[in-house]
């Protein structure tokens, strides 16, 4: 069973307007709380560089460690 963890910026009074994140082997998984039927399988390596370009910073080496 996938076990997702919601956002803590997301922490409003209507707590189904959330995005919620698991994972599974090297891929994170993505949705809305408002619509869990709908995954958005994402590399990632691919998530880590997104977020460095977003915050304008290098990325150096592995960012996320995935699995135990």
């Amino acid at each position: 069973m996938t076990q997702w963890q919601k956002s803590t910026f997301s922490s409003g009074t209507d707590g189904s307007n959330c995005v919620e994140l698991a994972h599974k082997d090297a891929t994170l998984l993505l949705r809305e709380s408002d619509d869990p039927t709908r995954i958005l399988p994402v590399p990632a390596t691919a998530l880590a560089a997104l977020l460095c370009d977003i915050q304008g910073t290098e990325r150096r080496g592995p960012v996320i460690k995935l699995g135990r």
